[in-house]
């Protein structure tokens, strides 16, 4: 089955939801872009001046698949090991889970 198409509306209001869940987990947000300047890689990192940019590639890809890279990058990006990069990720899935529908999978916090 081919996937369906991620649009920069559903990543880009990704994008805002993990950034709040990473500040409310009590770890630095990155930024959020796509796609990756290196061609052939779905996801990478740029650190530059205490920040942090991810940028994920979302053309033909799963929406599962973007959504745990946005994730990662997050992990990634803090510097995180196990234990506290599991109770991150399962912060952002959670977050993920737990906001309400917009359409398709995707989610917001406007209200």
């Amino acid at each position: 089955m081919a996937p369906t198409a991620v649009t920069s509306i559903e990543f880009a209001a990704t994008a805002r939801l993990l950034a709040r869940a990473a500040r409310h987990a009590g770890v630095r947000a990155p930024g959020f872009r796509s796609p990756p300047g290196l061609v052939g890689v779905h996801r990478t990192i740029r650190r530059r001046q205490g920040t942090s940019v991810i940028a994920v590639r979302i053309a033909g890809r799963p929406w599962a698949a973007v959504q745990a890279d946005m994730i990662e990058g997050v992990v990634v990006a803090n510097g995180l090991v196990s234990p506290e990069a599991d109770r991150i990720r399962n912060a952002m899935w959670g977050a993920i889970a737990d906001a309400p529908v917009l359409e398709r999978g995707v989610r917001s916090h406007a209200a």
